[in-house]
């Protein structure tokens, strides 16, 4: 395997290495932004859904732990806009990363594609001067994919972190809204 690598290395264009280097960097922040948020989300989420099983069972307050709390703690009085305010505030904190997912998503299949034409360029280039044959071209094409199905492995991982990261921002936001609608019918 190391020899293989070694022999890509050698074969391959420096742009497209650089761009298999940015590709790499991008694979590695994307992993560590959906791991980071995915599990303070799902610990968000576990919290809301205590403190709207204690309204649920008949809390006449909010617990001290919800996010809710932050709000009604100043608010003389309860009101849906509050709840709305709330509940956009907790949606505008957990969406927290999905722009970067997002732009991820949508721009690493260009940068390896850039890699891949750089690289087909510098294959072309090396045939006018030698002998050209279709194995050297077929060499060289294939090598030059590399970079395009690295681009789209990302964007996979970072389209589907942000589709999972969007769902779990949206189920936070039903909690809070959960919750007061519960603080609201109690005060009638």
């Amino acid at each position: 395997m190391f020899q293989t690598f070694s022999a890509f290395y050698d074969k391959s264009n420096s742009v497209t290495l650089f761009v298999l280097l940015v590709l790499s960097i991008y694979f590695i922040s994307v992993n560590w932004v959906f791991f980071y948020r995915f599990f303070s989300l799902n610990q968000w989420i576990n919290t809301e859904n205590k403190s709207l099983e204690s309204l649920l069972l008949g809390s006449q307050k909010i617990p001290d732990y919800a996010y809710l709390k932050h709000f009604v703690a100043s608010a003389s009085h309860f009101s849906s806009s509050l709840f709305d305010m709330a509940s956009y505030a907790a949606t505008k904190e957990a969406t927290k990363g999905l722009m970067f997912l997002s732009v991820v998503a949508s721009t690493t299949p260009f940068i390896g594609l850039f890699g891949t034409v750089v690289s087909i360029l510098d294959t072309f280039k090396h045939i006018g001067g030698a002998n050209g044959t279709m194995s050297i071209i077929a060499s060289g094409v294939s090598d030059a994919l590399v970079a395009t199905a690295s681009g789209i492995f990302v964007a996979i991982f970072a389209y589907t972190y942000h589709q999972i990261l969007k769902r779990k921002a949206y189920e936070l936001s039903g909690l809070i809204r959960m919750q007061g609608d519960a603080l609201l019918s109690k005060e009638k």
